[in-house]
């Protein structure tokens, strides 16, 4: 969710809905103004819109106000929705209310009234409490979905948030697990303090350990300066420990101590720190099989593992895909300055039926590209990345003849498609491919394939 609450103002006369946005620009919100019915309904549907600002009579063939009303109030129950008219009749505000309307105003709008109302409803949720701010949506920036299996997992995230218990997220790369961690501190009541994440597949033993838990002067080479470490610097918040299940042994006793007691001793130093930190872990390993392979610490597995949740992955929601493109095609827009792109049915579906080894964050460089190498308003099959579209081909149920098909296409889909049996992890898809995991690491690089 959005450090300030949204108020959107919809409204498709010239001019209102700039002269309304203004009016309330110093209100606390961020408020942003449309004059696109369908865009409103766009909006609400990939934003968090906590206030909503709408004329009853939009000159649209599909949508007016009642529907912009109902959407809003699916998206997020909790949220405050004002109706404009010029024709307060006593039916139509019946309507109104009985459809989950906070008021009405009528035209020439009062901008006093106006500003009066819209406090009423800021004030409210700004003295809310973090779940109930939440309640119903709990959709953030990159993490969304309407398939069950999201729900599901949102239902799961909304009670645990804000508790200090600690969780346990796996899934596949390119899932979106450290957004989904951001997510529960940001409706926490931590969320006032640091949020901080580290990746401990990409650091060496002895400066994770430095990082983790800071470090005295002199402690070693080039330790000119006493430097607080994570714990610290997340105390009263929360530390989001990314891809745990790569971290070494004797890291993983040192973690245990800390979560265990709360005391951390920086290297190089006698004295002890104690913090009060949240921990979040994230790991696209089995850490199951792991600890039966004593590669995982039993003890520490059970002591991350308050509450586990399992990110699945975009294969196996493909109902989401088409609220994903829209939303990485406003984003898209929004980074270039340029009106949003649609895209066309043919192409979405090539989209829906690709396996997406990357998961979300896949799509989401791909949508991006596609909205960059094309100048057309609509995006079609052929700006589709040839990468995808190719690989798709020689996925259909039908195995394609070989002959013309490059070596280097063949091995590529063979390396896609063994990842995604095994749910990317590279130990397995390499002996699968009866080759060794430095090789196919490289493979990795040389195709590009992300996981």
């Amino acid at each position: 969710m959005a450090e300030k609450p949204i108020i959107l103002i919809v409204d498709d006369e010239s001019g209102h809905a700039d002269v309304l946005a203004e009016a309330l620009s110093r209100s606390g919100g961020e408020t942003i103004a449309t004059y696109d019915a369908r865009n409103a309904m766009e909006l609400i549907s990939t934003r968090h819109i906590d206030i909503v600002i709408t004329d009853l009579n939009l000159h649209h063939d599909k949508i007016n106000g009642l529907d912009i009303l109902k959407a809003a109030k699916e998206q997020n129950p909790d949220s405050d929705v004002f109706l404009i008219t010029a024709y307060a009749t006593i039916d139509t505000c019946k309507e109104a209310l009985r459809n989950g309307a906070s008021d009405y105003l009528v035209k020439p709008i009062d901008i006093d009234q106006l500003r009066a109302m819209t406090d009423k409803a800021l004030k409210k949720y700004l003295t809310a409490a973090p779940a109930a701010k939440n309640k119903g949506g709990f959709i953030f920036d990159g993490v969304m979905g309407q398939s069950p299996s999201m729900q599901s997992l949102f239902s799961i995230l909304k009670r645990v948030a804000p508790t200090n218990i600690t969780i346990l997220i796996e899934g596949e790369s390119g899932t979106g697990k450290e957004l989904l961690a951001q997510a529960i501190h940001n409706n926490s009541l931590r969320r006032n303090n640091a949020f901080k994440p580290i990746n401990c597949a990409g650091l060496t033993e002895s400066l994770l350990e430095s990082e983790l838990f800071g470090h005295a002067k002199g402690a070693f080479t080039g330790a000119t300066e006493a430097r607080k470490g994570l714990f610290e610097v997340a105390d009263k918040g929360t530390l989001f420990l990314d891809e745990i299940g790569d971290m070494p042994l004797t890291m993983q006793a040192k973690l245990l101590r800390v979560l265990e007691d709360g005391i951390i001793v920086p290297v190089g130093s006698n004295k002890s720190n104690v913090v009060d930190v949240r921990v979040i872990s994230a790991t696209n390993h089995d850490l199951a099989g792991l600890v039966e392979k004593g590669k995982f610490r039993q003890d520490l597995y059970f002591r991350i593992k308050g509450v586990s949740i399992t990110v699945p992955p975009l294969r196996d929601r493909t109902q989401d895909i088409p609220k994903f493109v829209d939303y990485f095609l406003q984003q898209a827009a929004e980074e270039l300055g340029t009106p949003r792109k649609t895209i066309t049915d043919n192409a979405l579906n090539i989209l829906k039926s690709f396996n997406w080894p990357g998961n979300v964050r896949q799509m989401r460089n791909c949508i991006r590209t596609m909205a960059v190498m094309t100048d057309n308003e609509k995006l079609d099959v052929k700006d589709i990345p040839a990468e995808i579209y190719q690989v798709r081909q020689l996925s259909g149920q039908v195995a394609p003849p070989l002959a013309g098909v490059s070596l280097n296409d063949i091995e590529r889909k063979a390396i896609m498609d063994t990842l995604a049996k095994v749910g990317n992890n590279r130990e397995k898809a390499a002996k699968l491919l009866g080759i060794g995991e430095r090789t196919l690491y490289r493979k990795l690089k040389e195709y590009n394939i992300e996981i």
